[in-house]
């Protein structure tokens, strides 16, 4: 799961909203945005981290003279080093950070589903905010003409697109 800054928002509401409606969690209504921002606040220090970890990664890169064609390699080396979670495993923290949250956050009044079934419930919420991210690039892919694929010039032309394709559907 990548996550998107944009994003973070209608996440944090849709957790508490559907975790709220099903009778897992109880929030009073005064409270739902301080319970929202909680989520948002964890999902916030996930990118912060992840932003850090790939500064990280570029200096070491940098330092190492390793090509960048090795950054998914090194990337995934450094964050298994400092435990931190990448791809799929995105969507499973998160989700306990969630129910660790509701367990000691003042905002949410009560906890009713089993942390099990409540990570399950979570984890399903998230994964519906999946984007398909080769669907974005095939999207910009098809918006670049006469341009020669394999180019530098294709290349920014592409980002450029991709930049223009998430822009269109909220997700910068």
């Amino acid at each position: 799961m990548k996550l998107y800054k944009a994003k973070i928002p209608e996440i944090a509401k849709a957790v508490i909203e559907r975790l709220c409606n099903n009778g897992d969690i109880e929030v009073a209504q005064a409270n739902r945005p301080e319970a929202e921002q909680d989520l948002v606040s964890i999902m916030e220090e996930y990118l912060r981290r992840d932003h850090a970890l790939r500064n990280e990664v570029k200096e070491s890169m940098a330092e190492g003279g390793i090509g960048y064609e090795k950054f998914g390699r090194v990337r995934s080396r450094m964050a298994e080093e400092w435990n931190h979670p990448l791809g799929e495993e995105v969507e499973k923290y998160l989700a306990r950070q969630f129910i660790e949250n509701f367990m000691i956050s003042r905002f949410i009044d009560e906890v009713y589903e089993e942390d099990g079934a409540l990570w399950r419930k979570t984890v399903d919420i998230l994964r519906s905010f999946n984007v398909d991210e080769q669907a974005l690039r095939d999207e910009a892919r098809s918006n670049i003409k006469n341009i020669r694929e394999g180019t530098v010039e294709f290349e920014i032309a592409l980002q450029r697109s991709l930049r223009d394709v998430k822009k269109r559907r909220g997700l910068l």
